[in-house]
């Protein structure tokens, strides 16, 4: 009996969702090059069977076969934007939060030095524009 592993346990119903769409539209785009899946097996390097997981969405299918069947149908490069940090909106959020906290404590302390600046500039006399 196989090892199932704790994190496919504990997969969120979304992210299994999305794995089988993943594996749908492998197996779509399979099928459009009219490849049989003993060829994309060779190709990948693995059984027929793992393929047939793959392309049904088992997460227990490693992410370097994912991987190289993405790059079989020339879609290798949106691997690299998946957790690219200018995507990381919420990293984003909390670094704008953080960056709002610290603007106001420090708001009073800028106005203080904002009205004691206006207070020691001396006063134009009056007419002189």
């Amino acid at each position: 009996m196989s090892k199932r592993s704790q994190a496919v346990d504990l997969m969120p119903t979304a992210v299994q969702a999305q794995l089988r769409r993943l594996g749908e539209d492998l197996a779509i785009a399979r099928k459009r090059r009219r490849e049989a899946r003993k060829a994309w097996a060779q190709r990948l390097g693995v059984s027929e069977p793992t393929v047939a997981r793959m392309e049904g969405g088992d997460p227990s299918v490693s992410m370097g076969v994912y991987a190289t069947a993405l790059w079989l149908v020339g879609r290798s490069q949106a691997l690299a934007d998946l957790a690219a940090p200018e995507h990381d909106l919420g990293a984003l959020e909390d670094a704008v939060r953080a960056a709002q906290a610290r603007s106001v404590r420090r708001r009073p302390a800028l106005q203080a030095r904002i009205d004691a600046a206006g207070a020691a500039e001396p006063a134009e006399p009056a007419g002189s524009s």
